[in-house]
């Protein structure tokens, strides 16, 4: 059975900070995995896991898959994550701020942000105790809706792969999570006149306006996997993309925010035999971290942001042109690209 430094090394992480701090009621495990090409970047999330294993997993992944995102945007940036071990009703001031003390106990080589199940106002907490925070409200706010048009560019270059063109009017996509990405995402998608199937877990205020005001069905997750469509829209959490539901897809091609969609590489070869095209997660939903990450390296500037974000389409037309051309795997050929200019800067 593999141990936590077993993990640790397999997925070849420079640190791994657990922290508990019973005061505050904090529980929380901070992955670096790479800071090759500068100080790493990645959210904290905040979710009541069952155990610590699964925790830690989860961290594990996300702060690689991190490396892999800010490399592949051509971030002078490495990649971390930070998890938070509670509920929503857990929130406090003080919890945040002894986060912000584990951060700042770091000595600046990670910066953390907003991420699922926190927010700016939770940031704002996080910076008592520290300045190594991006994503401030004060700056460049809220990533999440650079994200769902990052996601909404790269849709429509695998719109365009799928039809000769990136018009999205007419084009059937299923969609999973309502959350802020999803939600922004699926307004987008309406107003561009895709034809919607959605579902969520939550955010039934968001279900009822995708339903009633932009038309969408509304169908349970379970279902969703199996709808026949054009494109599926994971935008909720990882692993998704599994050993039970890639055979039961009905869709042409795959591409949403969630980070990890896939399993394991054998579930993306598995969709590449069934001839699935796959947005890779960690460039499709890259356009958080490129607005949030200009306010490490630059002076932060809306406009070279939103250029960057849109070089997302660009990126996901090469690695399915790329895929196509080789055979091979897009999620390989995306960290292959990733991990090529990562391992570069080590030199």
């Amino acid at each position: 059975m593999a141990t936590t430094l077993d993990l640790i090394s397999e997925y070849q992480h420079e640190k791994v900070l657990f922290v508990n701090n019973e005061k505050a009621g904090l529980h929380a495990i901070i992955a670096v995995h790479n800071t090759n090409l500068g100080p790493a970047v990645g959210g904290c999330r905040l979710y009541p896991y069952a155990k610590l294993d699964d925790a830690l997993f989860d961290v594990l992944r996300l702060s690689r898959g991190m490396s892999h995102k800010n490399a592949a945007a051509g971030l002078p940036i490495g990649g971390a994550k930070g998890v938070i071990i509670a509920s929503a009703a857990q929130k406090t001031e003080a919890l945040f701020e002894a986060f912000g003390e584990a951060v700042e106990s770091l000595g600046g080589c990670y910066y953390t942000a907003e991420d699922v199940n926190t927010t700016t106002v939770d940031m704002d907490q996080v910076m008592h105790k520290t300045n190594y925070v991006v994503g401030r409200a004060d700056v460049s706010g809220d990533p999440s809706p650079f994200t769902a048009y990052g996601v909404f560019c790269g849709i429509k270059a695998i719109a365009n792969k799928l039809n000769g063109t990136d018009d999205l009017h007419g084009v059937k996509i299923a969609l999973q999570g309502l959350g802020h990405v999803g939600f922004d995402l699926a307004h987008q998608l309406y107003e561009a006149g895709a034809e919607l199937t959605v579902s969520t877990h939550s955010n039934r205020k968001n279900m009822e306006i995708a339903v009633k005001e932009w038309g969408a069905k509304e169908v349970s997750d379970e279902e969703l996997y199996s709808v026949k469509c054009d494109i599926l829209s994971p935008n909720a959490l990882g692993a998704t993309l599994n050993y039970d539901t890639v055979p039961i897809l009905n869709c042409r091609a795959v591409a949403g925010a969630a980070n990890n969609q896939l399993l394991d590489e054998e579930c993306g070869k598995a969709l590449k035999n069934r001839g699935i095209l796959y947005a890779p997660d960690f460039i499709i939903n890259g356009g958080g971290v490129i607005n949030a990450a200009q306010e490490v390296f630059t002076t932060y500037n809306k406009e070279n942001v939103l250029k960057q974000v849109e070089k997302i389409y660009d990126t996901i037309s090469w690695i399915v042109d790329e895929s196509k051309a080789t055979g091979v795997p897009e999620g390989v050929i995306a960290r292959k690209f990733a991990e090529d200019r990562i391992f570069a800067a080590a030199k």
